[in-house]
């Protein structure tokens, strides 16, 4: 129970919501949770290696909310190629300061990536203005194929995200940059006598992370063809939730990409049942709290052989 607990309630949940809720599991539904859970899952990806190394980022929602205003911006400056590298680039560059940070200053990952949320905020205000920005004739661009389109039945956003996954699970499991993430989050002390430079570890692990969440600020400006000064908040407990629901540990060393992708998707299916049974919108947030609690206790508990102190 202690390693498969949550997956038991959950499918208990989605069997008492499709009782109660016809629409919650039919295709078009089931299509609908993976389009949303398509930009939280290509940033827990990145957030995935971060973890795994025994590290948090928790900068990622604001750093969404600055890569999606800059790459709708930037659309209608430069169009959308330009606009689509550029954001890439800014989200890698911003990781790799909190891998530099973090990985070769050794500063808490906690107070670097809080310090880094709170300076993307101020940095998004001087950016846009205070003022939302939206894409310019947006029937004329093919900018809106990577949140809006599809392709063989299946939405766009979904088959990023899942391509995402299989690159960035190959990563883990077969490169030697994979072994040496898993290395350095299970022991760093035995990784660096080892030979393995755990600062470049820390330091990609974080640019991933960046960069995932520029993917992420695509399809957010894609799908939504705008952004507000606030579109990624509370983007960060979301994603940290579902990584630590898919099974990674917080104290790093343990977890997998497909965790991730069970975990973001399991959250998915919980926020959009309690919508179709009639709950407001803020309960998310309140079951969000819970899940990321109930998770690390488990987790806390695997790890010390006793659910309790």
């Amino acid at each position: 129970m202690r390693r498969h607990g949550l997956v038991v309630a959950f499918l208990v949940f989605l069997a008492g919501v499709a009782v109660n809720a016809e629409a919650f599991l039919t295709p078009g539904n089931i299509l609908d949770v993976l389009r949303q859970v398509s930009i939280t899952g290509m940033m827990a990806l990145g957030v995935t290696f971060v973890v795994l190394t025994g590290r948090l980022d928790l900068s990622v929602g604001s750093l969404l909310t600055l890569l999606t205003v800059i790459v709708v911006d930037q659309h209608n400056v430069a169009g959308p190629f330009p606009a689509i590298v550029m954001t890439l680039l800014a989200g890698l560059c911003i990781g790799a300061v909190n891998g530099l940070l973090v990985g070769f200053v050794g500063l808490n990952a906690l107070i670097v990536t809080l310090a880094m949320l709170s300076f993307l905020q101020g940095l998004v205000l001087f950016y846009s203005g205070g003022s939302n920005v939206n894409v310019e004739n947006p029937q004329e661009t093919w900018f809106a194929i990577f949140g809006r389109g599809e392709f063989l039945g299946l939405p766009v956003p979904v088959i990023l995200f899942l391509t995402g996954a299989v690159i960035a699970g190959l990563a883990l499991q077969f490169t030697t940059f994979g072994r040496r993430v898993y290395g350095v989050g299970g022991n760093e002390t035995a990784s660096i006598f080892s030979g393995i430079d755990a600062r470049w570890t820390v330091f990609w692990a974080y640019a991933i992370s960046g960069f995932t969440t520029g993917m992420a600020a695509v399809i957010m400006g894609s799908r939504v063809m705008g952004a507000q000064n606030t579109i990624g908040q509370g983007y960060e407990l979301t994603v940290l939730a579902g990584v630590i629901l898919g099974g990674t540990s917080l104290m790093g060393g343990s977890g997998s990409i497909w965790r991730t992708v069970i975990g973001i998707s399991m959250l998915g299916f919980i926020q959009n049942g309690l919508l179709l049974l009639g709950f407001a919108y803020y309960v998310q947030w309140l079951v969000t709290w819970a899940v990321i609690i109930v998770a690390v206790w488990i987790d806390l508990g695997a790890k010390r052989g006793r659910i309790f102190a």
